[in-house]
């Protein structure tokens, strides 16, 4: 059977070598972020996560969610839902269709709008539904490796976590991600790494650490915590250099910060690549307004900043936007029009 172990350097590098993930995010890993994650360092790529009957239907929506470059593997698919046939053919479905690396179930997202489906964290409430959800997948999808994303629990009198993992692993699950927050915190609060770390110590698969890691030297002590790699979510979408940043920290090499004038560029590339994506430029710049903000997280005049992208709709507000903030901010090197869109 093929496993994930089998998978050197394609679904699971070496383990010598931490492996650094790009979480899913919904409305933010899609093809062009996740392309820009892995030229930044991200080693292994998920897909925004998708419901089973999105596969079923196999609509142009669906195929957006789902479709990937060869550039981006290793990559997995991640599905959602709580039917454990449905899932399972849905999994069936997507790897005839796109031919991931991996399949993922997300068992914790906690958003209403899926928790109220009997979807993602939801299931952390019905460990023996979670259980059978699964192992339904695991057999629709052999040899194909599937991993897991969890939380820690639902809430604080229902901390799981090491329980729901040995579910897993006993289903036939060869990766689980905990994010290191009950659902009902959400994304409030501080992730708990003791639990992390106690998950990592009661099961034999892998186990990929996720919540408040923004840099380096935050990463290489959470890998002190026996986890297997770590995972990257909000952090990556404000600065993308983290995976650069923590791998040189691993590695014991300096990492150099990027310029005022780097960030913008990546800003500028993104937003084309986005435009030439969609075919579309009005609404691939309405698309991205808040990303664009997230992006100005540390920017001196952030505030009047956000407020200009809230309104952006075209590449030319963006570019004299750019050129305007540069040429106020950042004296030593002001970049040309021809840099900036090029």
């Amino acid at each position: 059977m093929q496993t994930l172990e089998t998978l050197s350097g394609v679904a699971f590098p070496q383990k010598e070598v931490a492996p650094l993930f790009l979480a899913p995010m919904a409305g933010v890993t899609n093809s062009v972020f996740r392309r820009i994650c892995r030229e930044k360092g991200a080693d292994i790529l998920t897909t925004e996560f998708v419901s089973a009957d999105g596969i079923m239907h196999r609509n142009a929506r669906t195929r957006g969610y789902v479709e990937f470059t060869d550039m981006e593997r290793p990559m997995g698919v991640q599905l959602f839902g709580s039917d454990p046939d449905r899932l399972g053919e849905a999994a069936r479905q997507v790897i005839d269709w796109v031919r991931p690396d991996f399949i993922d179930i997300n068992f914790g997202c906690p958003a209403n709008k899926v928790v109220c489906r009997n979807g993602g964290s939801s299931l952390l409430r019905d460990c023996p539904l979670l259980e059978r959800v699964a192992a339904a997948v695991v057999r629709a999808c052999a040899p194909l490796p599937v991993t897991a994303k969890i939380r820690i629990g639902w809430d604080d009198s229902s901390i799981n976590a090491v329980q729901t993992a040995r579910l897993l692993e006993g289903a036939g699950i060869q990766r689980v991600a905990v994010h290191g927050r009950t659902r009902a915190q959400g994304y409030s609060g501080t992730a708990n790494w003791e639990v992390i770390a106690e998950v990592a110590a009661s099961v034999k698969i892998p186990v990929i650490g996720n919540g408040d890691i923004a840099d380096g030297e935050t990463a290489v002590e959470r890998l002190k915590t026996g986890v297997s790699g770590l995972m990257i979510g909000r952090a990556a979408m404000t600065n993308p250099w983290i995976f650069t940043e923590i791998r040189s920290t691993l590695a014991g090499e300096s990492f150099q910060h990027p310029t005022m004038e780097d960030r913008w560029l990546l800003v500028r590339r993104h937003c084309g690549e986005e435009v030439v994506a969609r075919g579309d430029e009005r609404q691939s710049m309405q698309g991205m307004r808040s990303r664009l903000m997230a992006y100005t997280r540390g920017m001196p005049d952030a505030r009047p900043l956000r407020a200009s992208l809230s309104a952006i709709s075209s590449l030319m507000e963006l570019d004299d936007l750019i050129a305007k903030h540069l040429h106020e901010h950042d004296q030593d090197h002001i970049a040309s029009p021809a840099e900036i869109l090029h």
